[in-house]
């Protein structure tokens, strides 16, 4: 079952400048992405050779991670930063465990919303929904989970690869502590992010690249990374590469110095 965040406005996208979920996009593989996003995802690739496969790492953690949840019987889902779909989705990793899940998706970019309401499909039993919203935002995305998610009940908060999009001013640190806080315990936080501790030199390029569109992108230390799980219950095997998260014989990479960090934590 699914339901939308929509209206019925045209969506207007600026293919022109790359925009940061197109780029994703493009290194997995995918075909919805327009000539800036490839032109700036080759420039990252230049920078960073094994920029490819450090994306199909954080897409495989998401994956082994949303299995993790729902295998422990996880049946709220609450994911930002969606993406534009690329299979197997959140909701059809956790659905195919728990059959009547809920999975609520939350994302800012229009072209990514259109496709998800295309293609995103919950099973009969489940339902998933979709919002325009950005996490920078705290409050308008938790209004709209409200709507379709149980807050008296544990739901597992979602943001892969996101919050290197969060710059300082805004704050992500206190966003997350925004989002964790009405949620019950029991609940679980699911992150990754860009790390500039194996390659310093590369990342203020990078983010250059980035700037050229919408976004900015902010990698971080371990030691901040660590910070977004203050006062919670580290899962094993704590904060890694996201390679070293819980691997199972699944993954297509294996790469032990990917530069993305990535943990579960549970809200006691």
């Amino acid at each position: 079952m699914t339901d939308s965040g929509f209206d019925s406005a045209p969506i207007d996208i600026d293919t022109s400048v790359p925009h940061s979920a197109r780029i994703y996009d493009y290194l997995l593989d995918g075909k919805d992405n327009y000539a800036a996003d490839r032109k700036a995802a080759d420039e990252i690739t230049a920078l960073f050779p094994d920029v490819r496969a450090a994306a199909w790492a954080n897409r495989e953690y998401m994956q082994r991670a949303a299995r993790f949840l729902a295998e422990r019987d996880v049946d709220q889902y609450l994911d930002i930063g969606t993406g534009i779909p690329t299979e197997p989705n959140l909701h059809q990793v956790v659905q195919e465990i728990v059959v009547d899940a809920r999975v609520v998706y939350a994302d800012n970019d229009p072209i990514v919303l259109a496709h998800a309401e295309a293609l995103l499909r919950g099973t009969r039993q489940g339902r998933t929904a979709y919002v325009s919203a950005d996490v920078r935002n705290p409050e308008s995305v938790l209004a709209y989970a409200r709507e379709h998610l149980d807050f008296r009940r544990p739901i597992a908060l979602s943001l892969v690869s996101v919050l290197q999009f969060v710059s300082d001013p805004y704050d992500p640190f206190q966003v997350i502590r925004q989002m964790l806080e009405p949620l019950a315990p029991g609940s679980y936080l699911v992150l990754s992010h860009v790390t500039y501790e194996f390659e310093p030199e590369i990342w203020e390029r990078i983010d250059a690249i980035y700037q050229k569109g919408p976004d900015s992108m902010k990698a971080r230390s371990r030691e901040d990374f660590s910070r977004f799980f203050d006062g919670l219950e580290l899962c094993a095997p704590g904060i890694v590469v996201a390679t070293q998260w819980q691997p199972d014989s699944h993954m297509t990479v294996r790469d032990g110095r990917v530069p993305l960090y990535a943990a579960v934590a549970r809200k006691p």
